[in-house]
């Protein structure tokens, strides 16, 4: 077969790959003189979790979303096989969910920075929001809607995540029992699908898709745009932490905190299990805190708890949050004498992570493996699910932040494609819990036997977890077959799959995930 191929200064990588490609057809002209398509980076090949290195044949560094759609439309039709496609947007992914190997690595970061403010007074709807290019970052966002007394209503605990990343996942912190995860906050969005299609979607236009990339792991389309809504920002944050000997007691205070949304902006906690985990949690905190744990009691390890709540603070309401404070602590069971206050302004209260990433990185130990497990519990076996997790590891060996928080199943778009707990699909349970094993890992003291031995473990922890007695799902998932996949979705994958031939039928985005194999067509039959 000839190749026709209308081009000016056509890029030679793309060339190669076309002509590597078993069929060389192409059913219609395509000028790909202005895509920017380079040799394949170390920084495409690898990401936060630095447990898989994938590189790709290519990485495109788009001008404009229109070069993805370019990218796209040629890949879904022509007998291209086996070149897939991932967008990458801060790296942050774990087990290689944005590499692509020997296919394209779109980076996100390439598209120019567009964050617009739109406020209420502007807008017929009365409702301010901003619109956000894919590849921004959370941060570039907070500090451009401050500038005029706004910000979102839901975050992930670190800024430095691009919104089609987040997006893509499910996006929680603190703020999602009382506004939901950040996939439930968006009002419109640019999509790139995998057929090269550009669509701007919203709950009421082309919706399937809408609700198909929210939480979609990057499967059906490439996220160019988001509409956020936006708040009014407080000035500052009355950052709480309470000490616990007594996890029981511990996520019984969670509940009551959640439940006065009234009272209170923000809900996490994590586990107290070694000095490590005691002094890291204070690099952000500034308070001098009294609390020192026995954490070998009888010649046994002792684990504490620590729920850390927030409340916004304006200037007009200083005195009403001491009133409401002091409310909030006659309300909790914490460790007598155990309660510690700071106030921070909100950008330092909502950017506190880069503090603790500036400590890990003057001690060589930000970038390093990453073995996470993030898990959705059920209330109901919560408890069941941390005896399990605390068999398993060793305290005075762990480094790295254990969270334990609530989230509440009603602030949840079931629409969406993300998979939670199967009690909290169908509504039997309103509350189930976010447990994050954040581990970092030193490689001058665990070598390439002890991380595969660490991975073997979250492996069985979550399989175990996802059976009914405990009924858990994966929060970034990472599965080994396409029918740990099935399990995973449970109830949706049927949608799943049917979305996936809608917008990507020949599976060219994310491979990096492993849910479908890529598709080849004759194209000559």
């Amino acid at each position: 077969m000839e190749i026709n191929l209308l081009y000016s200064g056509v890029n030679a990588l793309i060339l190669l790959l076309i002509l590597s490609s078993p069929y060389k057809i192409i059913q219609k002209p395509i000028d790909f003189g202005s895509l920017n398509l380079l040799p394949t980076t170390d920084t495409a090949s690898t990401d936060f979790g630095r447990l898989q290195f994938n590189p790709p044949a290519s990485v495109l560094k788009p001008k404009t979303p229109e070069d993805i759609s370019l990218l796209l439309s040629f890949l879904s039709s022509s007998s291209f096989s086996q070149v897939s496609v991932s967008a990458r947007g801060a790296g942050h992914s774990i087990h290689g969910q944005a590499q692509a190997l020997d296919g394209i690595v779109i980076d996100m970061g390439s598209l120019p920075l567009e964050i617009k403010v739109h406020k209420n007074g502007e807008m017929e709807s009365g409702l301010s929001y901003v619109d956000a290019s894919g590849g921004a970052l959370w941060i570039e966002v907070l500090k451009e809607t401050m500038k005029v007394g706004l910000a979102p209503r839901s975050w992930t605990d670190y800024l430095y995540l691009t919104i089609g990343g987040t997006l893509s996942n499910g996006g929680i912190s603190g703020q999602t029992f009382k506004h939901g995860p950040q996939i439930a906050n968006v009002l419109e969005l640019d999509v790139v699908t995998g057929k090269g299609e550009m669509v701007t979607c919203s709950p009421t236009k082309s919706s399937e898709l809408f609700y198909a990339v929210l939480g979609g792991l990057g499967q059906f389309g490439i996220i160019t745009r988001a509409r956020v809504p936006l708040q009014q920002a407080p000035k500052k944050v009355r950052w709480q932490r309470a000490f616990y000997d007594d996890f029981e007691t511990f996520t019984k205070d969670q509940e009551l905190l959640i439940s006065i949304p009234e009272l209170v902006d923000y809900v996490e906690g994590f586990v107290v299990l070694n000095e490590q985990s005691l002094h890291s949690s204070l690099v952000a905190f500034p308070a001098h805190l009294e609390f020192k744990p026995e954490f070998v009691r009888n010649g046994r390890f002792k684990v504490y708890y620590c729920i850390e709540f927030a409340i916004h603070v304006n200037q007009v309401e200083s005195i009403h949050v001491e009133k409401v404070v002091k409310e909030i602590s006659r309300m909790l069971s914490y460790m007598q004498s155990h309660l510690y206050s700071v106030e921070v302004s909100y950008l330092d209260f909502l950017n506190r992570v880069s503090m603790e990433e500036e400590s890990l990185r003057s001690k060589g130990l930000w970038e390093v493996p990453h073995p996470w497990l993030n898990m959705f519990v059920p209330r109901s076996g919560i408890k069941k699910f941390m005896n399990f997790l605390m068999e398993s590891l060793s305290p005075n060996e762990f480094e790295g932040p254990i969270l334990v928080y609530p989230l509440l199943s009603d602030k949840w778009n079931t629409n969406a494609s993300i998979a939670l707990p199967r009690a909290i699909e169908t509504g039997k349970e309103r509350v189930m819990y976010v447990v994050g094993v954040l581990r970092s890992i030193n490689p001058t003291v665990c070598k390439m036997d002890c991380l595969n031995q660490i991975l073997h473990e979250h492996h069985q922890i979550a399989q175990a977890a996802s059976r009914p007695h405990i009924g858990a799902r994966q929060y970034l998932a990472h599965h080994r077959s396409r029918i740990d996949w099935h399990e995973h979705f449970d109830s949706k994958w049927t949608r799943f799959a049917e979305r996936k031939a809608q917008f990507d039928p020949l599976h060219i985005l994310a491979p990096g995930q492993g849910i479908f194999p890529r598709v080849t067509v004759d194209l000559q039959e």
